[in-house]
């Protein structure tokens, strides 16, 4: 379903089940499709569940800014105030903002992974009033210290420029394989990840969504004056967003709870959906409480 939001960008969504609304923010380059559709059906049992392309995602607006080059990813990483990107981080949470307000939405429990629970942290900050209770699920706090990914991880990452379509399901087969952790379903991600290339493909888009994460100041400070409910969920297997990200995220917002599984990496295995999804629920009555 696509809306125009009042800055603009067109955002596409899907709406399901019952109950109080929980938006769920997706991460770098994913698609709404991307959340597993067995831990989506759990939630929709107990929320109003929402899901979105994030911009330059999908079937949501694609910036025509310039797709930045190898040595603007160098740039950024060393000096991100050098960078003057097409958007940040604030910007996709104004986003969804935005969307709950084009819903009729006032305020949303909030759950976003990887690069979405960044986006979701930021719209906690930035627009406390829409937030019920927040979940960030394998992020960080953008404090260029914790969350790193390995080294490994890292090499791969920058040999991977933009894959064609044709190529870029082996590609990202290689990336999970290298991410997923031990619970990791490859099968299931195989057939995820084809469903998604066959939707829509943006490779730049990607790269863009790099930048507005590397060019979006440290959270850290900020996230210390976050009093929504929050629950932060890590992989102890993570290697593209390692634990630190988790527990410098956990110590960044007061009263948050942290729980790390072990064999979870950058994932969200079948293996932990019904725990997750009791945990959100739990978090979410928190905030009827306060």
């Amino acid at each position: 379903m696509p809306q125009t939001l009042s800055n603009g960008i067109h955002i596409t969504y899907e709406v399901a089940g019952h109950g109080e609304p929980l938006l769920l923010i997706m991460g770098l380059g994913g698609q709404l499709i991307d959340w597993h559709a067995e831990f989506v059906a759990a939630l929709e049992e107990h929320f109003t569940v929402i899901r979105f392309d994030n911009r330059d995602s999908g079937l949501s607006s694609y910036s025509d800014a310039p797709v930045p080059t190898r040595w603007d990813l160098i740039k950024m990483s060393l000096r991100p105030e050098s960078v003057s990107p097409a958007y940040r981080l604030a910007d996709m949470a104004d986003d969804a903002a935005g969307l709950l307000d084009s819903m009729g939405i006032v305020s949303s429990h909030v759950v976003g992974m990887s690069m979405g629970g960044m986006i979701a942290q930021q719209l906690a900050m930035q627009h406390p009033g829409k937030v019920r209770s927040l979940c960030s699920i394998m992020s960080h706090t953008g404090d260029r210290k914790s969350g790193r990914p390995s080294p490994r991880v890292i090499t791969s990452l920058a040999r991977r420029g933009r894959p064609s379509r044709t190529e870029a399901l082996e590609v990202t087969m290689d990336l999970f394989r290298m991410v997923g952790g031990a619970d990791w379903d490859e099968q299931a991600q195989r057939r995820r990840t084809a469903a998604s290339l066959e939707r829509a493909y943006n490779p730049g888009g990607v790269l863009r969504q790099s930048q507005a994460i590397a060019t979006s100041p440290d959270r850290a400070k900020g996230l210390g004056v976050v009093t929504q409910p929050t629950l932060v969920i890590h992989g102890l297997d993570d290697t593209l967003v390692r634990p630190s990200g988790g527990i410098a995220t956990a110590k960044a917002i007061p009263g948050s709870r942290l729980v790390m599984y072990p064999n979870m990496g950058h994932d969200l295995p079948a293996t932990r959906h019904n725990d997750m999804v009791r945990l959100i629920r739990a978090n979410a009555a928190r905030a009827g409480n306060k």
